[in-house]
Parts: structure tokens; C-alpha cells; sequence
């Protein structure tokens, strides 16, 4: 492992900690990370528009550089993209990340932290740079895979980088999982067709505090820090198992077997259960009551129910007041269940006209938003029977899962960034 270090910004870096539905500070009116400051997919307090198109209700729109499936993050006047620029030199890519403001779509700074030739192919569908980047406001973090992960502050400077190798993924589909930071640790996992291992971090230096090897093949799905009671847990879903870290130590505290090949959706989870999905071949999700448990949990009363019908092949669950929501496979096709019990409240709803949904759905203010590659949209209800607000269209495709942050929504699109807004 290569480590690099500058004397830029190695200051104290304020932790990023929203373990379940427990989070604090600035972090609840920003989007720090993939799947939002609580980890759920949910936007709290925010009331974004419901209706859109290329002329209604675009605050700005300006062009990206380069691509990536990479969500944006943001931290009050700031947007964060990660995105991998074709030189045309060789089939040299440059690695970049970029800042842009808020409020007018300007591009602030970009940093181009790595330029190498991808040494794998990627599927039809996929992206050179696929995880996202997490912010705490003062430090951004950047995960490129094989290219490395690398630690910014906010103008743009990198304060350190570690080099963890190259990964072999399956059928060379390419690389997915995006970083955790929680506390003074930031957290890695490396599931590939080699030697896979989870590592964990020192966030301010990059430095290895544990690193642990993994009996699993290639998977995408980002891990989760839940609470169990003074503890921190970190939750991996991969194909062998789905596994419970002790986060300071490293420990493995318990284990399940029972998901199918090719792990992409991130775990969701409330202050008891956490809930995993693979929608691929031998689709199966659980919910597993996760505080106290130890050892391996399969076929124990802690799976508190389990289903193998309708569940994501690509994008992650939302979780709102208690119930789940997910499409099946990356078609237009919902289930919405209760978390706890697994009472269907509604089941494989069929949505005509949409389809083709890789980025994950996300929630404001009572209200559930999802995007498709064909640059559709719907907005749908969140509580009662299923029920479509809205549908939109953009001319752009949308793989990169949405941020909001108060009345606004950023999309990443193949060739924009929009800020949608009244």
C-alpha cells in the first residue's frame, strides 16, 4: 500500500456520524454521502419541486467533463462530482473531482488527482468512476477504485492518497463500492476476484488502523455504520454473506448467508433492523434484527422476514417512516414493504411507460423521486396506497442517484448537472 501525504490541511477533521436515523449538526441540511446524511435515501426537511422539464423549474444546467455514474454530494454552497475524462491519448483518462456553486452552476475548482489507462473493460452499462465521494464540509473524499482514494479540502488540494492496489472484478463489469466515513475513520471495501479485504482508515491521514481479508468475489454494495448500543457496527452485503464488523476493531461480530451473485444495493437500516437485497440471479432480500447479535445468523429468529420476489438488481432501497421501497431488477416495477413486519403494502406495482432505472430512489418531504436512464422521472407518494405526483422529462440520461438539500434537486446526467428548483 503507497501513502501520500502533504502538510496541506491535516488539521482536525470534524467526524461525519449518522449512525441509522442519530445524526447531528450541519450534516442534517446537507447531502454528504451516497445515499444522503441519514443513510436511507432521505432528505430531512426538505421540499424540493415535484414537476420539471428543460424549461420548467431548471435553476441552471451546464455541461460535465467527462463521465461517471458518481453521485453528487453537497455541502451548503457546494456540489461535489467525481468524473473520468477520455484524453484520447492512448486511452489515457484523467481522474478528477469538481467543485461547483450551488447557486449558480459555476465550476469553483476541479483537481485531477490521477491520469492511467483503465486496465480493465467495463460493461455496456458501466463507468469508470461509479463510487461517490463523501464531504463532511471541510475535507472531501474521493474514492476512484484502482486509481486510488484520495482525501481534498475544500479548495481543491489534496491532503493525502492511498494507492490499495488493483481490483479484478467479474466478467470485468467494473468497480462500484463507495467509501464510509464515520468518526475519525474512513472505510473501504475491496471485494474483487482476488484477495478481497475491508480496511479501515484514519481519515485525517490516511493511515491503516485494521484491515481484515474477505472470503467474497466481486461486489458493489456499499457498507452501512448502524448503532448497537455503545458500538459501532459496520453491515457488508456481499454473496457469501452478508457480515457485522465491530468498526473500531474490526472484529467480525456475526454473519448470514443468503444472497445472490452480483451484490450491488446498499444495506438501509432503522435503530433495529437492517434491511439487504440482491435483485440478480437467486434473488433474495432479509431483514435482520441486528442489536446484540453474534455469530452466524442464518436460519435464526434475528431474519425477521425474507422475500425473493421484485428486489433491485441495481439501485438501493429508500427507507421513509418506516416503510422500505424498491424496484425490481432496474425495471418500473415497485414493491413497498413494512421494514419490521414485512406486511406488503404494495407489491410489484407495475409502472407503465417507465423502466430502466439504475440510480436509487430518494425522499423529501413526504414524497419519493426516482430517475431513468431515459431521462424520465416520477415523483410518487410516500405514505397510503401507491399514488404518481408527477412524471418528467430531461434530454439527458440519468444513472447517478439524486441529491436534495432544502427546495433543491441535483441530477447528474452522461452530459449535465442540473439544479432543479422553483
Amino acid at each position: 500500500m503507497h501513502i501520500r501525504i502533504s502538510i496541506v490541511g491535516l488539521t482536525l477533521l470534524m467526524g461525519l456520524s449518522f449512525p441509522n436515523a442519530s445524526y447531528a449538526g450541519e450534516a442534517k441540511t446537507n447531502w454528504p454521502s451516497f445515499r444522503g446524511p441519514m443513510h436511507t435515501g432521505v432528505a430531512p426537511g426538505a421540499n424540493p419541486p415535484i414537476e420539471w422539464s428543460e424549461t420548467t423549474n431548471v435553476r441552471w444546467r451546464v455541461e460535465l467533463e467527462g463521465s461517471g455514474h458518481a453521485s453528487p454530494v453537497i455541502w451548503g454552497k457546494r456540489i461535489y462530482v467525481m468524473s473520468a475524462v477520455k484524453t484520447g491519448r492512448e486511452d489515457v483518462h484523467q481522474f478528477l473531482v469538481a467543485a461547483y456553486d450551488l447557486g449558480t452552476g459555476k465550476r469553483v475548482w476541479k483537481t485531477v488527482v490521477r491520469k492511467e489507462v483503465p486496465h480493465e473493460s467495463l460493461h455496456s452499462t458501466a463507468s469508470q468512476v461509479s463510487a461517490s465521494p463523501v464531504t463532511d464540509g471541510k475535507h472531501i473524499w474521493a474514492f476512484f477504485g484502482s486509481r486510488g482514494l484520495y482525501c481534498l479540502d475544500k479548495k481543491g488540494r489534496v491532503v493525502w492518497e492511498v494507492d490499495l492496489g488493483t481490483q479484478s472484478t467479474r466478467n470485468e463489469f467494473g468497480e462500484g463500492a463507495s467509501p464510509v466515513v464515520h468518526g475519525d475513520l474512513i472505510v473501504v471495501n475491496w471485494d474483487h476476484e482476488g484477495d478481497s479485504f475491508i480496511v479501515a482508515l484514519d481519515k485525517k491521514t490516511g493511515e491503516e488502523r485494521w484491515r481484515r481479508p474477505r472470503d467474497e468475489r466481486t461486489s458493489w454494495s456499499t457498507p452501512l455504520v448502524v448503532r448497537d448500543g455503545d458500538r459501532s457496527v459496520l453491515v457488508v452485503a456481499a454473496t457469501g454473506h452478508v457480515r457485522g464488523y465491530d468498526l473500531n476493531s474490526g472484529d467480525e461480530l456475526w454473519s448470514v448467508s443468503g444472497l445472490g451473485p452480483n451484490v450491488v444495493p446498499t444495506p438501509v437500516a432503522d435503530e433495529e433492523t437492517v434491511w439487504v437485497m440482491s435483485g440478480y440471479r437467486d434473488a433474495h432480500g432479509m431483514a435482520i434484527r441486528y442489536p446484540g447479535a453474534r455469530g452466524d445468523l442464518t436460519g435464526s429468529d434475528r431474519i425477521r422476514w425474507a422475500t425473493d420476489q421484485g428486489l433491485s438488481y441495481v439501485p438501493s432501497a429508500v427507507l421513509v417512516d418506516g416503510r422500505i421501497f424498491f424496484f425490481q431488477r432496474f425495471a418500473g416495477i415497485l414493491s413497498c414493504y413494512e421494514l419490521v413486519s414485512g406486511k406488503a403494502c404494495y407489491d410489484q406495482q407495475r409502472i407503465e411507460g417507465y423502466e430502466n432505472i439504475y440510480a436509487s430512489p430518494v425522499s423529501a418531504g413526504g414524497k419519493i423521486y426516482s430517475v431513468s436512464r431515459d431521462g424520465s422521472a416520477i415523483v410518487f407518494r410516500a405514505a397510503g396506497d401507491f399514488a404518481i405526483l408527477s412524471r418528467n422529462e430531461l434530454d439527458d440520461v440519468f444513472n447517478a442517484t439524486p441529491a436534495i438539500v432544502g427546495d433543491t434537486i441535483i441530477l447528474r446526467g452522461d452530459r449535465y448537472l442540473y439544479n432543479l428548483g422553483k
